[in-house]
């Protein structure tokens, strides 16, 4: 169950579709393959499969849990780097903490989001409180990845909290949908959410039946992440389940329609939905790093390799008693020896990619 929601639907702002209002045509449908982050907590990798073109602004998005953890299970990620772009972090059941080395972070739970420019570099950590660990406990999130034009990638690392009780709430024109804006506009809506890359946030609720025709900016490209339940997505009425990714084409308007049965475990269709006005700059990433040339990226591990981008603070003993690994070798962009752990996170790519 959602942390966010309302009592009665009815009484909040309702989203209107533009009269002759074009429906976007759907691009693709992908199924996220599923894996394990950090220490060992699950994740649908969203994007997978999808060409970089099609995502931008955005470069990666993983759905962490829905998971029910025993006592001593939460799972978290070691220190480490980032350069280039900003991480948001969307809590929707749980608690996580997050800290880094210039002493920011802070911790999110139920709702809240956390915004993480790495700009220029920074190194973080990512987990969940000790009472969590020892307690136990549902959690479920996403972590996306939004990239910063070449004019921001040097910027200072900074953060933004948004807290749940700041998230602006609406519903769709018949009342059917639950629509929980976290950054962007909507019809004249706006999220508290702001952005160094012009985006819109938006976690969707849709009752089984019920039919959401979402207006959206022309200049956005438009993504639909189905994180529970099933149903059909523009008016092709393609089918798509849990773990899908919806790439739309262009238009006016988004339609998704909930199926009239769901699963008991899911009864209605909850949806991540997003979109941005694309960069159209190259792309060149590897592991934590997102630049804009190969060059770039090789500057940013020898960066990292020399310590340019930080160490673990001295009052977070026991982290800094683990030395971080920063060989470069195995990268593939030179040696063939084992790849380093810093590539090992988020499943990020190992090997060059670029776009």
């Amino acid at each position: 169950m959602p942390a966010v929601n309302v009592a009665d639907i009815t009484v909040l702002p309702r989203v209107a579709e533009a009269p002759n209002a074009r429906a976007r045509t759907v691009k693709s449908i992908t199924t996220a393959p599923q894996g394990f982050e950090g220490e060992g907590f699950p994740v649908r990798r969203a994007f997978a499969g999808v060409d970089l073109a099609e995502l931008d602004p955005f470069i990666h998005l993983d759905q962490m849990g829905e998971v029910e953890y025993a006592p001593g299970e939460p799972k978290g990620t070691p220190w480490h780097p980032h350069r280039g772009f900003e991480t948001v972090t969307y809590i929707i059941d749980g608690i996580f903490d997050h800290k880094d080395n210039n002493g920011g972070g802070g911790t999110i739970s139920d709702g809240d989001t956390q915004w993480m420019t790495a700009g220029a570099g920074i190194l973080h950590i990512e987990t969940p409180p000790e009472s969590l660990v020892m307690s136990g406990g549902l959690f479920h999130g996403f972590q996306l990845w939004v990239n910063l034009p070449a004019a921001k990638k040097w910027s200072p690392p900074a953060y933004q909290d948004v807290r749940a009780k700041d998230v602006a709430l609406l519903s769709s024109s018949d009342g059917g949908s639950l629509l929980r804006v976290i950054a962007g506009e909507v019809d004249g809506h706006e999220g508290p959410g702001t952005t160094q890359t012009p985006i819109t946030l938006i976690h969707a609720t849709i009752a089984a039946g019920a039919e959401l025709r979402l207006p959206w900016r022309r200049d956005y490209n438009a993504l639909v992440y189905t994180m529970a339940g099933h149903g059909f997505v523009g008016d092709e009425e393609r089918p798509v389940h849990t773990g899908q990714l919806t790439v739309f084409g262009d238009g006016d308007t988004i339609v998704v329609r909930a199926a009239n049965n769901q699963e008991s475990r899911s009864p209605e269709m909850e949806l991540f939905i997003l979109g941005g006005a694309p960069i159209k700059e190259p792309v060149a990433w590897m592991g934590p790093f997102v630049m804009n040339t190969k060059r770039e990226v090789l500057q940013a591990f020898e960066d990292f390799q020399k310590g340019l981008l930080g160490s673990i603070p001295a009052n977070y003993k026991e982290d800094a008693k683990k030395p971080l690994n920063r060989s470069g070798a195995g990268t593939k962009l030179g040696g063939d020896s084992k790849p380093a752990d810093v590539l090992d996170v988020h499943g990020a790519p190992k090997d060059l990619q670029q776009g």
